[in-house]
């Protein structure tokens, strides 16, 4: 696959998403308590995509964030959030617009999307149990969302890279592990001290008995 068949690519997976996003209005959802964390993404997120600049050639530690932002805010508004960051990036960083919309697209968007389609599955088959949704989908399911989205994106671009997809697939598994860390811990601190900044927990759901 060459660049611009990638392009084209990432443009079909990123376009539609945001437009779809966008088209359910998820901003009317930072009238309440989501306005901080999602202020919090902005302040803070794009320092973590800008991560690989800083640090010396070949090292390239990269930390995602999506599956917590769409866990905190819901897909539909950590889409264009994601959005906002990779603007961001592209405004404070060194890379190009279309390196920096590869990053939208497969480190925020794809994991984001993966996250909550594993949220949608645990919610479908599991107990509604406050440890499924910290360990569930706070931490194995964030290694899994982003270990994904890595995996889609080097098969995606593996005739264009010299690394061996066995290689890179190694590489994806261990950093997916250090976004599922974080993830989880901060899931299981909001779940006890700030339940209102995730907007897919609820106390109805996961805290409160069963009828009968």
């Amino acid at each position: 696959m060459d660049g611009d068949a990638l392009l084209v690519l990432e443009l079909v997976l990123g376009l539609p998403a945001l437009v779809a996003a966008c088209s359910l209005k998820p901003w009317r959802m930072l009238r309440g308590p989501l306005l901080t964390p999602a202020l919090a993404a902005l302040a803070l997120l794009p320092w973590f995509w800008l991560l690989p600049q800083q640090l010396p050639q070949g090292l390239q530690v990269q930390l995602s964030g999506a599956s917590l932002l769409a866990l905190m805010l819901g897909w539909p508004l950590a889409v264009p959030v994601l959005a906002l960051v990779a603007l961001l990036v592209w405004l404070i960083g060194q890379h190009d617009a279309l390196a920096v919309l590869s990053q939208w697209v497969w480190l925020g968007l794809v994991p984001a999307t993966l996250a909550l389609g594993i949220g949608a599955l645990l919610r479908r088959f599991m107990p509604a149990n406050p440890f499924v949704y910290t360990l569930g989908r706070g931490f194995l399911g964030t290694a899994l969302a982003v270990f994904g989205a890595g995996l889609l994106q080097e098969f995606a671009q593996r005739w264009l890279t010299g690394v061996s997809l066995q290689e890179a697939l190694v590489a994806r598994w261990l950093m997916a592990w250090g976004d599922a860390f974080l993830t989880g811990m901060f899931c299981a601190i909001f779940v006890a001290f700030a339940p209102q900044w995730l907007a897919t927990w609820s106390d109805r759901r996961y805290l409160e008995p069963p009828p009968g």
